[in-house]
Formats: C-alpha cells, sequence, structure tokens
C-alpha cells in the first residue's frame, strides 16, 4: 500500500491530525491511513481514564479532538441545559462521558475506524522518495509523509522498590493492569497527581480503606501547566531560545508536576478531615511480603499494611517510541538534543518526510505538548505545511 499520509498512533494527537488533514487539508481518505495496535482508536485513552475514575477533564472545553474551537460546545447542543454535569466550573471542563462521545462523533464524520490498521509499527526505514514502515504481521506501507503520534503511555514509571512479581503491585497503567480491588481490602495508592488522587476517591467511594503515599506535599495547580503558554508572550520567549537544553529548562519549570486542581484537592482535604484518608507524605524504601499483606516501610519512619499496592507515578520521561524510533534515528542521521528528543523545525518536521506530534515535538512546542492543547496546536502547524513534502534544512 503506498499513501499520501501514514499517522503512527491512534491516541489524542494521531487522532486529531487525522481529522486535520481530512478536514483542513483536504487528504483523501484513501491516502491516508493511522497504524496503532488498539482494538479501535483512543483504546488506551479510554482504559487509562476509565481506570482513574475520573468524571471531568483537567482541560476547558475549547481543548478537544475537533476542528474549530467551539465544536464541543456546538455538539453538546441543548443538551447543556437539560443535562447537569456536563460541563464543570471553572473553564466549562467538559465531563469525560460527553469528551469521549465528541471523539466518537470525530470518528465517525471522518470515517476514522475505516482507516485504523490494527498493528504496531516495528520499523521505519527512509527512501529517497517515501517512507517503508513495516508492521509486525511482516506487511510493509510505504508513504510520502509520517507522523510520529507516539506517546508516554507505554512506558509507565515503577518506583525502584516496587516488586515487579507480585500481583497485589501493579501500575493502574500497566498493559495488563488488573488490580482493581473486588471485594472490600486496603489499598495504598502512591504517588502525588491528579491520576493517584483520581484512584484515592475512586477508591473511598466504593468502600476501602486507603493510604496514599506522596513525596510531596499537595501541590494545588488547576492546569498541568501555565495557560500562557498558549499564548504569544510564554511561545516568543521559548522560541528565542535557540538552545535545545534551555527549551529543556523552561519545560522542566513550566510543568506542575504531581498537581492536582482546586475542586479534586478540597476532596482530599475532606477526606483527611473525615479520616478516610490516610496521607503519608514520604519515600517507600522497602515492601515486603508478610502473611496474606504487604507491608511498605515509608521514609518518615512509618510502616504501612495493605492488601495490595497501586502505583499512580505517572509515566518515564525518556523519549517514547522505543527500539522503533532509535533504529529510525540511527539509520536516517536525524538530530537530538542532549534529553534524546527530536530537534525539529517549525512546522514539527523532523526531517522532510516525518513529523512528529506529542512528547516527541516537546521542543518545539513547549511545556503543552504532551496534552490536548498540544494535539491542537501539532495539528495547525502539520496542516499549514501538508503536502509534497519540501527539502528544506532541519535546524532549530
Amino acid at each position: 500500500m503506498s499513501l499520501d499520509w501514514l499517522i503512527i498512533g491512534g491516541g489524542i494527537h494521531g487522532v486529531h491530525i487525522a481529522a486535520r488533514l481530512l478536514g483542513d487539508a483536504t487528504v483523501a481518505p484513501d491516502q491516508l491511513r493511522i497504524v496503532d495496535p488498539g482494538e479501535r482508536l483512543l483504546a488506551r485513552w479510554r482504559s487509562h481514564t476509565a481506570t482513574t475514575g475520573m468524571t471531568h477533564l483537567r482541560s476547558p472545553s475549547v481543548h478537544h479532538l475537533g476542528i474549530d474551537h467551539g465544536a464541543l460546545r456546538y455538539f453538546a447542543g441543548k443538551e447543556t441545559s437539560r443535562t447537569p454535569g456536563l460541563f464543570a466550573a471553572p473553564f466549562a471542563r467538559p465531563s469525560l462521558s460527553l469528551f469521549n462521545a465528541h471523539c466518537d462523533h470525530i470518528e465517525e464524520t471522518y470515517s476514522l475506524a475505516d482507516l485504523h490498521i490494527r498493528k504496531r509499527a516495528v520499523n521505519c526505514s527512509l527512501g529517497h522518495d517515501k517512507v517503508t514502515v513495516q508492521l509486525d504481521d511482516g506487511c510493509e506501507m510505504a508513504t510520502q509523509n509520517l507522523v510520529l503520534a507516539i506517546g508516554s503511555s507505554e512506558q509507565p514509571r515503577w518506583p525502584g522498590w516496587a516488586p515487579r512479581n507480585d500481583p497485589r503491585v501493579q501500575h493502574i497503567f500497566g498493559p495488563d493492569f488488573d488490580g482493581w480491588p473486588s471485594v472490600q481490602q486496603t489499598v495504598m495508592v502512591v504517588g502525588g497527581g491528579i491520576s493517584a488522587a483520581h484512584v484515592v476517591l475512586r477508591l473511598l467511594k466504593e468502600g476501602h480503606q486507603v493510604h496514599l503515599v506522596s513525596r510531596h506535599p499537595l501541590r494545588q495547580r488547576q492546569f498541568d501547566s501555565d495557560p500562557a503558554w498558549l499564548g504569544w508572550k510564554y511561545t516568543t520567549t521559548f522560541s528565542r531560545a535557540k538552545s535545545p537544553e534551555q527549551r529543556r529548562a523552561m519545560i522542566t519549570e513550566a510543568r506542575h508536576r504531581g498537581s492536582v486542581p482546586p475542586d479534586v484537592a478540597r476532596a482530599l482535604r475532606r477526606a483527611i478531615a473525615r479520616k478516610q484518608l490516610a496521607w503519608h507524605e514520604g519515600e517507600i524504601n522497602q515492601v515486603e511480603a508478610e502473611a496474606n499483606r504487604l507491608r511498605a516501610t515509608i521514609s518518615s519512619d512509618t510502616d504501612v499494611s495493605a492488601d495490595r499496592i497501586l502505583l499512580a507515578t505517572g509515566f518515564a520521561s525518556h523519549r517514547p517510541g522505543g527500539r522503533m524510533v532509535d533504529d529510525l534515528i540511527a539509520s536516517a542521521s536525524l538530530p537530538c538534543a542532549c534529553c534524546g528528543y527530536p530537534i525539529i523545525d517549525s512546522t514539527l518536521r523532523w526531517h522532510p518526510r516525518i513529523y512528529v506530534s506529542g512528547p516527541l515535538a516537546e521542543l518545539e512546542l513547549g511545556p503543552m505538548a504532551r496534552n490536548i492543547a498540544g494535539a491542537r496546536l501539532a495539528g495547525d502547524r502539520i496542516v499549514e505545511t501538508a503536502g509534497p513534502a519540501s527539502s528544506s534544512t532541519i535546524t532549530l
């Protein structure tokens, strides 16, 4: 199969970019495909958000997968007045059910399920006039333009102390997560960010005894980075920083990692005040199995006993894409910064035929690159240059 556009990754970024290419750049549907191993597009997004028990997004309603900024509010239509809870204050944050229904609408509008190849891309090689992508079933696809819309969802971060061979210790974003308690238990949740908070609140609602272990105090932030990063002031300052190291430092400083929005913070504080939730601030030093339970020793000289431990510790910070991206970098001599992430141009090109989105684009898009707003930013840039690849030199 020979295509104009091939997108690797069927998550938030891949689906939005596909919709933009079809709807804005008028790419013919038979010239575009999305490669993703999930049973359906956005499978990992749906699985992860369902696991945490979140009810509303952290992002405002203008951040969605449609083309027009007001598309989600328009989609909600009259249901906004009929159905309470579709949007939460502040910033009209959509409910997860509404957001997912709108995603379904986008997929149906552009028949994206018909363009979904349910395979894993394992190798990419650059030719003179095309990029060849090999799938895990041995088939090959050729494309004029490749978009690497790869996130970090396949690299959950495991702390060094966490045993990998005990089914009672699981990462909530692990590929085979089945650690949700089916009977009333004592559960230790490890993590200090919004995912850990949502998991705690879900467990409390279901009647479990919960301990939350975090390395830091409660950090309250409305968003995971300042919304001003979507405006000209911050982005201009960022674009003027020519050194990848400078940009990496700015990204690190701008991100509010391990933070929770005010409404979630209030719910946690209420649970602590009512003694429904036990909060432990410190680092876990070791975990030992004793009888039918697990005992964790925390740096604050505290021992906590639990039936199971759920890790909500986010994702590893190294460059996503694994061996496929590693081999592509080596074979095509693609430029990378000291942190390992791509050095790309303002159109998100890593090579005249290769575009990136998500984490791979953050040295160009900044701290918003990974989230829904970052998908929209990437869509803007890619659509602007959609068409025959140029021979421009890739510089920062």
